[in-house]
């Protein structure tokens, strides 16, 4: 383990852990909606001896507060740039799945600077009218039925058939993370998202990018991912078959290796 900490940023405070090697480059993992920092535990224990490695809870989820509604995907991204100006990283590669690779395009968009290259696993860069009237059911559902209503269908989307049916202990601890989400944390979270617009903002990101795609994931399908790829010169994609929603879990030592890969071009 590392050193797990909470910090107040942008009038919340964001619980955070920091390990790895002091003095490598800083690497940053950032969550799903409806999951915390240990998403990434495959990837932790990978890359802790080889980068000084960051992983955080977005508002509203793990052991970060909630802080007020709504959300906007600026305040998520700028929750990012607070975190790294309070515990000193100018610079960090940045992977980040779903939501959280949401806010790696947020970033390149707007702090380029701040940045080596970003991992952008299944996500997606535009809020199209499904997608906007999706969050707003769940939005619905949750605030009146519970977060439980919604464990099941969510399973059902990040993992394929023969993942559930092989990794059973895995695809309770992630049943037990989502469980435990706070229903405002999703709201905003979910809010948030609708209005996602990246994708007409990305024509002059010049940015080290690697794209996973999981070829059965219906949530962000491979051919929005293409898409992103498209906008982002020189990017790099890779679809993962069998894949769902969450390629870090489901396939994390392939994704493990990619991202490995792909980061030794850009230290």
């Amino acid at each position: 383990m590392g050193l797990v900490m909470q910090i107040s940023v942008n009038g919340v405070k964001l619980k955070y852990e920091i390990g790895g090697l002091e003095g490598a480059p800083w690497l940053t993992f950032s969550n799903s909606l409806a999951t915390d920092m240990s998403m990434w535990d495959a990837q932790w224990d990978f890359f802790k001896g080889r980068y000084r490695v960051l992983r955080y809870d977005t508002r509203g989820h793990g052991g970060s507060e909630v802080g007020e509604l709504p959300y906007t995907m600026d305040k998520l991204v700028d929750d990012v740039i607070g975190l790294w100006d309070a515990v000193g990283v100018e610079r960090s590669h940045f992977v980040g799945l779903s939501m959280g690779g949401m806010y790696a395009l947020g970033l390149a968009i707007r702090y380029r600077d701040r940045l080596n290259s970003i991992v952008v696993c299944n996500a997606r860069a535009d809020s199209p009218a499904l997608f906007v009237q999706n969050w707003k059911d769940r939005i619905k559902q949750v605030n009146d039925q519970g977060i439980e209503s919604l464990v099941e269908p969510t399973i059902e989307r990040w993992f394929t058939d023969g993942f559930r049916s092989s990794e059973p202990e895995t695809i309770d601890r992630i049943r037990d993370t989502i469980r435990a989400t706070s229903v405002k944390g999703y709201e905003g979270c979910a809010g948030a998202l609708q209005s996602l617009d990246y994708l007409s903002r990305m024509e002059n990101i010049q940015i080290p990018a690697l794209i996973i795609a999981g070829t059965q994931d219906l949530g962000t399908p491979p051919e929005g991912m293409k898409e992103i790829g498209a906008k982002l010169p020189g990017s790099e994609y890779l679809e993962l078959d069998p894949g769902a929603h969450f390629t870090a879990i489901e396939r994390s030592e392939t994704v493990n290796l990619a991202i490995e890969s792909f980061l030794a071009k850009h230290v």
